[in-house]
């Protein structure tokens, strides 16, 4: 039978390491600095997820934290200010409030498992009731999703592509097949002009 609280748990830990292994040997710049036109940069994804399994899988089932965090504090998160690190923010910091938060939800989950009620007080009213399970879904696919940005920003800063890109092989292997894709595209525009 399966433990669906188990792989639940283990899909977690796996986008967990892959977001948090995307700054490794990375500058401090280079892991705060905006990516994307909207801003979107590693260490920013970091404080993000942070904040998003205190919420989710401690506030929203009784084990609050987010009113430590100073974002949360002065309201500041609802205007972005977890998507990016002050100069004062370091690496150091947020990994370790991250590594906080997987500990923390860790023990909700292991304490209150999956059928705890829970409460999102910033959702609308007639769906802020649910339950740790549904909101460890959210979190899981929340997590997934963001370490995939990861990946591909990380791409666009060094090249590195994540795990499975890596594995793949160097140049001599993504050169050929971006030309591939390159090519069909063109093709496409060619013949639908």
């Amino acid at each position: 039978m399966t433990d669906i609280t188990g792989d639940l748990r283990r899909y977690l830990q796996q986008s967990r390491d892959r977001m948090a292994s995307a700054l490794d040997g990375l500058s401090e710049y280079d892991i705060r600095r905006p990516a994307t036109p909207t801003g979107t940069n590693l260490l920013g994804l970091v404080k993000h997820l942070a904040g998003g399994e205190f919420g989710y899988l401690g506030d929203c089932v009784g084990r609050p934290v987010l009113a430590t965090l100073p974002w949360y504090a002065d309201d500041s998160v609802w205007d972005g200010a977890d998507m990016w690190a002050t100069a004062e923010e370091s690496r150091a910091e947020l990994l370790d409030l991250y590594h906080r938060a997987w500990q923390h939800s860790d023990e909700s989950i292991e304490q209150l498992g999956l059928d705890a009620p829970a409460s999102v007080p910033w959702w609308p009213e007639e769906k802020r009731e649910t339950t740790l399970g549904s909101l460890l879904v959210r979190v899981v696919a929340e997590t997934a999703q963001h370490a995939g940005h990861a990946d591909i920003v990380r791409e666009m800063i060094d090249g590195r592509g994540g795990k499975d890109h890596d594995e793949l092989g160097g140049a001599e292997y993504w050169d050929p097949f971006v030309a591939g894709i390159q090519a069909a595209a063109d093709r496409h525009r060619l013949a639908n002009p």
